[in-house]
């Protein structure tokens, strides 16, 4: 019979390797603190890594400098990403800024800046296709983290840095996430400007918004030249189940009927897509999530604060807690608990702001007069 002592022992063991997860276990590396980061995909390819994120210099690109990677972060980022377009359903531009390179909100594939979080960390840091299965406290503050495969550990400090759906939620909230009332379709066209000019053109250079009563399509422009598209709609949170995305052209057809009486050039963001279309639910936290001090174990990023994507937020959030978390380890050597508890006391606030101004832009896009709230928010923040 295995005993807890005889179990093999991470000193900080990180669930996830996320953005979030990733950023904490480089922080402590630069301040010679090892971590374990624990993830369930077989290997960093596994999956593709989402689109463009823009990068906010008040909290990802802090986090960055605390990494020691903000100048390599300015190396790659896409040039002419900041700039936006703003649409009416009518297919009518009210609002286009262009990208002068001078924005607080440098846009970087996913990707890109994950690789550039790996490769900063020594090898075997992350340790792929260990799935966490869940965790129990042991006292003390330590914890065992039981694997997919059957096996163990114990840890001195956990950190869930593992999501919406987390394992280690539970050992500090019942809180799970709720549906927000809308539903994404997301969709790919690529080489826009060879093959998709007109919805090249539509898209621009940097993010588009082409917003109507409850629906809309956001669509950025990726670093390789493709498109990636949003169908946003205010629905039911069963609507995305009656549509079957293993047939492309019915799924199409279903996804277009809820833009019926749209201008030909936006509908033809899903009408031409390249691939399968990917159904997406929006899940959140309650705004203000939070909990009682557990002495050992902490979130970050969507596992503490899951929210809407509306807001621009949640990757720089997660990359703000990775480097604030790890430098509250750092300088609190040897008193864990002094140090979870000052992280913690940074997070929750700025968390709640951040899914407060999310769930408010999301109310927003989708007003019955859209795109007027957006062009009025635009307009107060440029004047």
């Amino acid at each position: 019979m295995t005993t807890t002592s005889s179990l093999p022992h991470r000193p900080v063991a990180v669930v996830g390797a996320g953005l979030g997860g990733l950023t904490l276990a480089r922080v402590l590396h630069v301040h010679g603190i090892e971590a374990a980061v624990f993830d369930l995909d077989a290997s960093p390819a596994a999956r593709t890594q989402g689109g463009m994120l823009d990068i906010h210099d008040d909290s990802g690109q802090r986090a960055l400098r605390a990494a020691g990677l903000h100048e390599e972060f300015l190396e790659r980022v896409h040039p002419g990403g900041q700039a936006l377009r703003v649409l009416d359903r009518y297919g009518t531009l009210r609002l286009a800024e262009s990208d002068d390179g001078t924005g607080g909100r440098p846009e970087i594939d996913r990707g890109e800046l994950r690789d550039l979080l790996l490769g900063s960390l020594p090898q075997g840091t992350v340790r792929w296709g260990a799935k966490v299965t869940g965790a129990r406290p042991l006292g003390g503050g330590r914890h065992e983290v039981t694997l997919a495969d059957g096996t163990a550990f114990t840890t001195d400090v956990l950190v869930g840095a593992d999501g919406a759906w987390s394992r280690i939620r539970p050992l500090l909230s019942p809180a799970r996430p709720a549906y927000t009332g809308v539903s994404f379709v997301e969709a790919d066209l690529s080489a826009a400007d060879l093959r998709h000019p007109v919805s090249a053109e539509v898209v621009g250079g940097g993010m588009l918004f082409a917003l109507g009563a409850g629906r809309g399509f956001l669509a950025h422009r990726e670093s390789d030249g493709s498109l990636h598209v949003y169908a946003a709609v205010e629905a039911p949170e069963d609507w995305l189940d009656g549509i079957d995305f293993t047939d492309p052209e019915a799924a199409r057809t279903a996804v277009l009927k809820e833009f019926d009486g749209w201008d030909e050039s936006l509908r033809a963001l899903v009408a031409d897509a390249d691939g399968p279309l990917v159904p997406r639910r929006i899940h959140a936290l309650p705004i203000g999530h939070r909990w009682d001090r557990v002495p050992g174990v902490t979130l970050l990023g969507d596992a503490a604060h899951l929210m809407s994507p509306f807001a621009g937020e949640g990757a720089n959030l997660a990359l703000a807690d990775g480097a604030d978390l790890g430098l509250a380890l750092a300088a609190h050597p040897g008193d864990t608990e002094a140090a979870l508890a000052a992280y913690e006391a940074g997070m929750f606030p700025r968390a709640e702001a951040s899914a407060a101004n999310s769930a408010h832009s999301g109310a927003l896009l989708f007003r019955a007069d859209a795109p007027q709230g957006l062009l009025d928010m635009f307009a107060g923040q440029l004047g």
